[in-house]
């Protein structure tokens, strides 16, 4: 497998990790039954359960555009040092940016995410 493909798969444990704390926040913020239900009206979260529950969706999105640059890589036998080091990038900035999200740092935040996107958009641009 290559550096990538293993970059890949360690961001999707993260995405998982987060949304497990993400639910384990929500739970102690509005019990389960809250969150058993159909969610129609919103939920009454805490401040660091919305937060995680804001980095989860984000994450989310990021990996939807990160996993196929990826496997458009590994299709093509694409893997050089400029693309391993962009995927080690993304997985790195998606470690720490719930963290900062979840302490409420917007700049760093921002530019966490910032750093994220770039290494996604590189992959890309490496793949044409």
């Amino acid at each position: 497998m290559s550096n990538e493909l293993t970059m890949l798969a360690y961001s999707g444990l993260v995405v998982l990790l987060i949304i497990l704390v993400h639910v384990l926040l929500a739970a102690a913020s509005v019990g389960l039954a809250p969150l058993a239900g159909p969610r129609d009206d919103a939920l009454d979260l805490s401040t660091g359960a919305a937060r995680m529950k804001r980095a989860a969706d984000n994450a989310i999105h990021a990996l939807a555009l990160f996993a196929p640059a990826v496997l458009i890589l590994n299709a093509q036998g694409v893997s050089t040092t400029g693309t391993i080091m962009a995927a080690q990038i993304f997985l790195i900035v998606r470690i720490l940016h719930p963290v900062i999200y979840y302490l409420g740092i917007p700049w760093l935040r921002t530019l966490v995410w910032l750093c994220g996107f770039l290494a996604t958009a590189w992959l890309y641009l490496q793949a044409l």
